[in-house]
């Protein structure tokens, strides 16, 4: 038998060296600087992979999925299978069938389930679409439990993201509660009750955990997916967005140390809110009705949101005793601009906590010991008159502040220009893309005093 496999990443890898010792004679391509395994005679392209080939395996990303299966199927075999093992939506699936044009009644959408670094080419799969028969027969060689469901393209897909639903949010979960009990000291604490939950025990755990921070980015389009099809069903897909989110988040910071986000606000703290909203397409600007109570006043921190009735000031009274070093109160206040929420003693008490500042939709008052006491604070304007503190109030829940949608643990920045808000998620990104937006204004600003007369 002879087979191509293209994409010679970790699960490609085990794949094309599974086969080699099965006695295939095997073909890999893949354009990046990836080690050929033992066996496999390493391809220069795609057609020349997939050339005289009796099954081609695809495992070369869902980004990539249909351009390589257009590219392979001018040099296909008339015979040959096409195998696409690639996370993908099932329309997807569909678009690389159809990529292959005259080879697409020859194509199969394989989903694996499972972990193929654990479990080898052993690896449970789902087959369907036309090619179910010859592609599932090739891989149960391998010694693989197949579930040869036959049907359409994306049928075998469609199954998986089900099951996606389960394992991506369970990870998800996961990771952020392992995050919370280290946060809180009680990291051994909360392993072991989240070990005594899981079959699988410990290492269970420990491969959901570690396998989710590692692959975050492709299973954060995974779930995304996953998000995509409940909605087709009918179901609110509200855990999966979450947990799509989640992989979003942990995938800016696969492979980092656990300061990172501290290393991210530092970078924060030196770019102009006018870069960020440029980098962020506009978007998250708050109301330019909330200003800066004093000039020369900057923050960046990460959202610790208030919920206050109009006025009334007693969830800012306790926000003050959870607030973390580094954390910026944003306070939706709902505008009212008759009653100060907070004066000179709640700033003193703030800066004791290590509170880095304050966004307020509602006034304030004692501005200049505001500005004498450096406390950056952002209001709709300044009133004498003290607050209610009857409440009620809430604290981390989302909120809106000028019109900006304000989550837990967003990145907040504001300068003189005024306030944005950056989801954490987003967070990384935006801020490589607020320094591109600055170099690239440098260097129009350079082209500009060039052009002045002498």
């Amino acid at each position: 038998m002879r087979l191509a496999v293209l994409g010679l990443g970790e699960a490609g890898t085990i794949y094309a060296q599974g086969f080699t010792t099965a006695g295939a004679e095997v073909a890999g391509f893949d354009p990046g600087d990836t080690a050929t395994p033992p066996g496999v005679r390493r391809a220069g392209s795609v057609a020349d992979a997939v050339a005289g080939a009796d099954l081609v395996i695809s495992l070369v990303t869902a980004a990539h999925a249909v351009d390589v299966a257009r590219e392979a199927a001018p040099a296909l075999a008339p015979e040959a299978l096409y195998a696409d093992l690639n996370a993908a939506s099932p329309e997807l699936k569909h678009e690389v069938a159809a990529a292959l044009g005259g080879a697409s009644g020859r194509f199969a959408d394989v989903a694996v389930i499972g972990s193929v670094p654990q479990n080898g080419p052993r690896t449970s799969l789902l087959v369907s679409g036309p090619a179910t028969t010859g592609v599932a027969s090739s891989f149960r060689e391998l010694g693989a439990p197949v579930e040869a469901m036959g049907g359409d393209p994306g049928d075998a897909t469609r199954r998986k993201i089900l099951r996606s639903v389960f394992m991506k949010g369970l990870g998800a979960v996961i990771t952020e509660a392992i995050d919370a009990g280290v946060a809180a000291g009680e990291e051994a604490w909360v392993r072991d009750q989240i070990t005594a939950e899981l079959a699988g025990g410990r290492a269970a755990a420990d491969r959901l955990d570690l396998g989710t921070r590692k692959h975050a980015v492709r299973r954060s389009h995974e779930s995304a997916a996953a998000a995509g099809l409940l909605s087709s069903l009918g179901v609110n897909p509200v855990v999966t967005t979450a947990a799509a989110e989640r992989h979003r988040y942990l995938g800016q910071f696969a492979g980092e140390a656990p300061d990172r986000l501290e290393d991210l606000l530092a970078g924060y703290s030196g770019v102009p809110t006018a870069a960020i909203g440029d980098a962020r397409d506009r978007l998250g600007v708050v109301d330019p009705r909330v200003r800066t109570m004093w000039p020369g006043a900057h923050v960046a921190g990460r959202a610790l949101t208030v919920l206050c009735r109009p006025g009334d000031n007693q969830g800012i009274h306790q926000a003050l005793t959870v607030a973390r070093p580094g954390d910026v109160l944003v306070v939706d206040g709902g505008g009212h601009p008759a009653r100060a929420l907070i004066g000179e003693l709640i700033a003193h008490r703030a800066i004791n906590r290590g509170i880095a500042g304050m966004i307020i939709d509602g006034a304030v008052r004692d501005v200049p010991a505001l500005q004498e006491a450096r406390f950056p604070v952002w209001a709709v304007g300044s009133s004498p008159a003290g607050p209610y503190k009857s409440g009620p109030y809430r604290i981390g829940t989302a909120v809106s502040v000028g019109g900006a949608v304000v989550h837990p643990g967003d990145v907040v920045v504001a300068d003189a220009d005024g306030v944005i808000v950056v989801p954490l998620a987003e967070a990384a990104r935006t801020l490589a893309g607020a320094r591109a937006v600055l170099a690239d204004e440098a260097t129009r600003y350079r082209t500009i005093l060039g052009e002045r007369p002498a």
